[in-house]
């Protein structure tokens, strides 16, 4: 029985040693864990490629305690369709090789990786959408464009001084007539829309009908300006489930609104910046248009969202499951 066991230990040795002088000395390290190696017979085959066992052991036992688990995207009864937020771990391999030369006192500096969900929002199936995920400190403002250009220079005005990029859904007869316009927002890396082509009550269009008011839009946008499109959002928020399907057919997820600022009818921009500062979270998205209300208030839902600590990105950044930023990180 003893000698089995030493043959076998040899053996494993041989396999670890041999990985190493193929693959460089980090190979030792995941090759002693895939084989569930400790203790002396790891230190062996550190030793034997150089590599620092007691760097290596530090960077293994933090990178436990630092892990952050991912988030599954989620259908809601309330919200539907939440998409899934990435965890992140120390890519312990690239972390070694960062500090490996470096005085022995000095901290380590962990590099880190994102880790995607194993459910994520296009395996969820056909759901509209109305809020990124609540673990995301991002928020995106949503401007409707299918009348009226008087406040969207302004509003691109601000937008640029505050460094912030929004995502405008484009009406497609108005795309048709103000195409120089589109242009201009486009050209200041604004993400680009869908929002149907006359502006109709999408649930009380027949199938066909339906598909085409999405189907003709999305030609214009790409014809005129080459847009590669992910979202539709239905105008006035009207849809029904074929709404869902038929854009899910072209391609496109429907996308909602978490806040609505009302803009339309015009209310003091006091009021909209008071009703952002109070109810936006992680995750929301922001309805306004390009009205007097919503230009006057703007730089202030911008100021508010930031006291709240969150960040600002188009639709697509704000619903992707990319974290933030990867000093994310517990320290």
């Amino acid at each position: 029985m003893r000698l089995k066991k030493a043959i076998v230990m040899a053996l494993v040795m041989c396999a670890l040693l041999l990985t190493v002088r193929l693959n460089g000395p980090l190979s030792e390290y995941v090759a002693a864990i895939k084989h569930g190696q400790r203790g002396s017979l790891a230190e062996a085959v550190f030793a034997s490629s150089g590599v620092n066992a007691k760097l290596m052991e530090t960077i293994q036992a933090e990178a436990a305690k630092r892990r952050i688990a991912p988030v599954d995207a989620i259908v809601d009864r309330v919200w539907k369709a939440i998409p899934g937020y990435n965890g992140l771990e120390v890519d312990v391999e690239k972390t070694y090789r960062l500090m490996e030369n470096a005085p022995e006192n000095e901290p380590i500096r962990f590099v880190y990786k994102e880790v995607e969900p194993k459910v994520t929002l296009e395996s969820l199936g056909r759901h509209p959408i109305y809020k990124g995920n609540p673990n995301k400190p991002m928020a995106a403002l949503m401007i409707n464009v299918a009348w009226g250009n008087e406040f969207i220079p302004s509003m691109l005005s601000t937008l640029r001084k505050e460094n912030v990029k929004a995502t405008f859904f484009f009406d497609g007869s108005w795309l048709k007539k103000n195409t120089d316009v589109a242009k201009q927002i486009q050209a200041e890396g604004h993400e680009i829309s869908n929002h149907a082509y006359t502006h109709p009550n999408m649930s009380q269009l027949d199938r066909r009908s339906a598909y085409n008011q999405i189907a003709k839009t999305e030609a214009l946008l790409q014809a005129t300006l080459k847009v590669k499109n992910h979202w539709f959002a239905p105008p006035s928020g009207d849809f029904n489930q074929m709404t869902v399907d038929v854009a899910a057919e072209q391609g496109l997820k429907t996308v909602l609104w978490t806040l609505d600022t009302v803009d339309w009818m015009h209310p003091p921009a006091s009021s909209i910046i008071r009703k952002v500062r109070t109810r936006v979270e992680p995750g929301s998205l922001i309805l306004m248009h390009p009205t007097d209300s919503s230009s006057a208030a703007l730089a202030g839902i911008i100021s508010a969202i930031k006291q709240k600590g969150l960040m600002l990105g188009t639709v697509s950044e704000t619903l992707s499951s990319k974290r933030t930023s990867l000093v994310e990180a517990r320290p």
